[in-house]
């Protein structure tokens, strides 16, 4: 495919979107306002699981035992204070029966047992001032979420002579939804107006900083109206709505920012707007769709995980991505042919005195250079590639050594400590976890079926018993063909002794068909589904990015240098997620309960979201180095250019992204806070330390062998790659792009030095 050819199409994309601009922002108006309305309700229809592996072996033992034994599944659990009498008083004893008999009448409750009934010690706090009420509210996570919110006030609070707190899984999965969902809102309102006032920071203009900001919200309220739809056909995490939000407003602020700072120096230069808008499309276009492309396959990685928390994020991650990219390349230049020149009204800063004389920061001169606040971009790129061994060697160096903390890390299963102290569900097991016997949560069942004598069931239990990190064994209870053990383990309930236990009982040979569930056993299923995906999730993100970047680039060592360097920029991540949340530090000023381990899916999340961000600044920089060095061939001086002009505008995305994460990281649920914080980490460690001293650094390095390809792949490139500013330019010297021959105009090395952001 030509560039001439290239540039046609870009032209006819140019008089598609702004043809008919008003009609193109009166259509997106009514399909937002329509978004409002269909994406309604949706954190309503999520969930709060999703950590299991739906086809695991444990997974289809606690459906069999719900199925087949309600009582052994409990999920609801009424804490009962006898408020001094002690539980055995005659008195409490009979309120308690009441309140049994109660529970035991709602629609949706099955296997209600109490201490009452069953006089079990697991049911009767040590001190005997404390017992509990156990059930199972059958139905979908929702359906189970509608009737605890139903019958929940019926039974909290004082109860004759009893004081009630209701707890159990239900009741922390309801809870921390609800809570996830009131952050949430929280950390809209923090961000959205932050955002506003650092984009008219950069901007200076009001007009063209509400622009980005708008684009933000088409898109999120775009993908709330699509994850309605999907909550429709499968399970939609509720988590999935603070990556909405983030990315949301990140990537479009990305995006726009990319795109306007590049319309106002077309316009610096005496374009008009019509080619202005077209010569935009053709270059910062062309960035956009690429880092948007990247973006989404890191994301789309997730759905090869069967956790419906990992899909979620795929969902979410890539209708936001597309919707955030589809607004910037079709919404905003509608919004900007309208605009013109008034996109540099109403500059606030000169209400400070601050306002400058031209209207775009960062404009060219003659000699390459830019000014104000750009300059100073060339001059660090300048001197890291003097001593670029040194920065080299130094900051790689540094990022390795921030991340040594997770060679030390351990994974667990989120807990009703992923809730604040406050919380209801949380203090009711806080309560079970230090005043009752056992290792509440840490039993595991051992579903029999198929059918045995009584004396194969005993000889069963007899042999479990004897295994070193049994503590007890309890059972079996038979039910026609089926029986369930409950075996209680030595160590705690995810420690490597329980879950080494989970493998021994299922190496165990028997005379009937077992399986295995428990907190233990659904958290070596989940880790063995995430290390046998693993290589494929990471293949598809590796192979996807080093095509999308050739593919921008022409060479082959850069595509491989955007992946190492990418993976390097997120150990401080990692680094961090381990120091802080496994093993505590920070957790005082934080607000936060460690639990000495860290959720199986949470890391990989993490690395895909983070993994596609770097790569959005990655294309942002490696495209206008590219540019001017089709333009120049100078290899240094493309490099200072690159940063020169995309330094001020990385950082100013940068901080503006990290920003909104560090608002989602202000929530009250643990795991939402690792994701928001760790993120915002990752971000800025990238912007400030990866793009501005370690790729110079290694461009350096390697110098013109940068830009090598062998023939056949330069030949495969010339066909179908692109770039941002055209691989040849002397071909787009007198062609046409639609845009009333700008294209020449931008091309061509001696007509003028300035080529976009």
């Amino acid at each position: 495919m030509s560039e001439v050819n290239r540039g046609s199409r870009v032209g006819g994309w140019t008089r598609f979107v702004t043809a008919r601009p008003r009609l193109s922002l009166l259509a997106a108006l009514v399909i937002t306002a329509l978004a409002v309305f269909a994406g309604s309700g949706v954190g309503d229809r999520m969930g709060s699981g999703g950590w299991e592996d739906p086809a695991a072996s444990s997974t289809y033992a606690t459906k069999a035992l719900e199925r087949e034994f309600p009582a052994s599944q409990p999920n609801l659990l009424l804490l009962v204070d006898a408020g001094g009498k002690g539980v055995d008083d005659p008195s409490v004893a009979a309120e308690a029966g009441r309140l049994t008999e109660r529970l035991a009448a709602e629609d949706g409750v099955v296997g209600v047992g109490s201490y009452w009934q069953t006089r079990a010690p697991a049911l009767r706090a040590e001190d005997g001032g404390e017992a509990l009420i156990a059930a199972r509210i059958v139905g979908t996570e929702k359906e189970a979420g509608e009737t605890l919110e139903r019958i929940a006030p019926e039974f909290r609070g004082t109860q004759g002579s009893l004081d009630v707190s209701v707890g159990g899984p239900v009741a922390v999965r309801h809870e921390m939804q609800a809570i996830i969902q009131e952050d949430l809102l929280r950390a809209e309102l923090i961000a959205l107006p932050v955002t506003l006032v650092l984009l008219v920071m950069v901007f200076g203009s009001a007009i063209a900083a509400l622009l980005p900001l708008g684009i933000g919200i088409v898109a999120i309220l775009g993908t709330n109206a699509v994850l309605r739809g999907i909550t429709e056909i499968t399970d939609v995490s509720v988590f999935a709505q603070n990556l909405t939000t983030a990315l949301g407003l990140g990537l479009a602020v990305d995006y726009a920012l990319f795109i306007v700072r590049r319309f106002r120096e077309e316009l610096a230069e005496g374009v008009d707007v019509r080619d202005a808008v077209g010569t935009t499309l053709r270059t910062a276009g062309r960035t956009v769709l690429f880092s948007a492309l990247t973006v989404a396959v890191s994301l789309a990685a997730m759905m090869v995980f069967p956790q419906y928390f990992l899909r979620s994020f795929a969902y979410a991650g890539i209708a936001v991505v597309l919707l955030a990219a589809a607004a910037a390349l079709i919404l905003l230049p509608a919004a900007l042919m309208l605009l013109g020149h008034r996109v540099n009204s109403l500059d606030l800063r000169r209400l400070f005195g601050k306002g400058r004389k031209k209207p775009v920061p960062g404009d060219g001169t003659a000699d390459g250079t830019v000014e104000g606040t750009s300059g100073g971009w060339g001059r660090t790129a300048a001197l890291v590639m003097r001593r670029a061994p040194l920065f080299a060697v130094a900051t790689a160096t540094g990022l390795v050594l921030l991340g040594l903390p997770f060679l030390g890390v351990k994974f667990g299963t989120a807990d009703d400590r992923q809730l604040p102290s406050s919380a209801e569900a949380r203090v009711v097991q806080e309560d079970i976890r230090s005043a009752f016997p056992g290792s509440p949560g840490g039993g595991l069942e051992v579903l029999g079926e198929g059918g045995a004598t009584a004396a194969e069931y005993a000889d069963y239990r007899d042999r479990v018993a004897a295994l070193p990190d049994v503590l007890r064994v309890d059972g079996p209870v038979v039910s026609g063909d089926h029986a369930y053990f409950t075996v209680l383990p030595r160590g705690e309930a995810v420690d490597q002794d329980t879950q080494r236990l989970v493998r021994e009982l299922r190496a165990e040979p028997a005379a009937f068909d077992t399986s295995v569930t428990g907190t233990a056993a659904v958290l070596v299923d989940s880790k063995d589904a995430i290390g046998d995906r693993l290589p494929l999730a990471a293949g598809i993100i590796v192979v996807v990015t080093l095509l999308l970047v050739f593919l921008l680039t022409g060479s082959v060592l850069i595509p491989i240098q955007a992946v190492a360097l990418n993976a390097l920029s997120l150990t401080a991540m990692f680094g961090a997620v381990v120091w802080v949340f496994q093993d505590g530090h920070l957790s005082g000023f934080l607000g936060f309960t460690p639990t000495g381990d860290i959720e199986t899916t949470l890391p990989v999340l993490m690395f895909c979201v983070a993994f596609g961000l770097s790569m959005d600044y990655g294309v942002f920089l490696i495209s206008r180095i590219k540019e001017e060095y089709d333009r120049s061939g100078d290899h240094e001086r493309s490099v200072i250019f690159g940063l020169q002009r995309t330094g001020g505008l990385i950082t100013a995305a940068a901080v503006i992204l990290a920003v909104v994460m560090v608002a989602i990281g202000t929530s009250r649920v643990t795991n939402t806070m690792m994701l928001g914080l760790g993120i915002a980490l990752a971000v800025v460690m990238d912007a400030m330390v990866v793009r501005s001293l370690l790729v110079p650094a290694v461009m350096k390095l390697t110098g013109r062998a940068t830009w090598w390809a062998p023939g056949p792949l330069r030949r495969f490139h010339d066909r179908f790659g692109v770039s941002e500013g055209g691989s040849h330019p002397a071909a787009l010297v007198g062609g046409t792009d639609g845009t009333g021959g700008s294209e020449g105009a931008v091309s061509g090395a001696g007509e003028r030095d300035k080529v976009g952001v």
